[in-house]
C-alpha cells in the first residue's frame, strides 16, 4: 500500500468516526423500573419487619422497594386494588404458590415464587398490610 491510499483510508476512519458521533442522538431516557407509586414507610412492628426483610428477598426485585411496584415490570401492592375486600390475604398464599395469570395490570403472568415458605408469605402479607394502612388503603 502506498502513502496516499493510507491516508485516504485514515481520512474515511476520522470522517466516519466525526459523523458517527455528529449524528448519534442521545438515548431516550428509560422509566422501566420506576416506581409506579410513592409510599409512605411507616414505622414498622417487629412482625413488618420480619416481613419486610422476607419481602426484600423474595418480591422487591419485580413489585419493587417497599411494594411500589415498577414500570414495566409489576404492579404495585400499594395500591387500592390490593386492598383486603379485593385481595385478601389468602390471594398472597396463592400467588406465591401457584402463580397468577395477568388480569388487573398489563405486566403478564406471575410465576410462582419458588423456594418462599408459607410462613415468609404471611410475614410478607403483615408488611405490605401495615403499608397499606399508612398510604390510607
Amino acid at each position: 500500500m502506498n502513502r496516499n491510499n493510507l491516508l485516504i483510508i485514515a481520512a474515511v476512519m476520522v470522517l466516519s468516526l466525526g459523523a458517527y458521533f455528529y449524528f448519534k442522538q442521545a438515548p431516550e431516557p428509560s422509566t422501566q423500573g420506576s416506581p409506579l407509586v410513592a409510599v409512605t414507610v411507616p414505622e414498622l412492628s417487629t412482625a413488618a419487619k420480619v416481613g419486610e426483610a422476607a419481602y426484600n428477598e423474595n418480591c422487591a426485585s419485580c413489585h419493587g422497594r417497599n411494594g411500589a411496584g415498577q414500570d414495566g415490570v409489576a404492579p404495585p401492592f400499594v395500591h387500592r386494588i390490593y386492598e383486603p375486600n379485593h385481595h385478601g390475604d389468602q390471594a398472597f398464599f396463592l400467588a406465591a404458590q401457584n402463580g397468577v395469570r395477568a388480569h388487573h395490570w398489563p405486566f403478564g403472568n406471575m410465576p410462582p415464587v419458588e423456594g418462599i415458605t408459607q410462613g415468609e408469605v404471611a410475614s410478607i402479607v403483615t408488611y405490605v398490610r401495615e403499608l397499606q394502612r399508612a398510604n390510607g388503603i
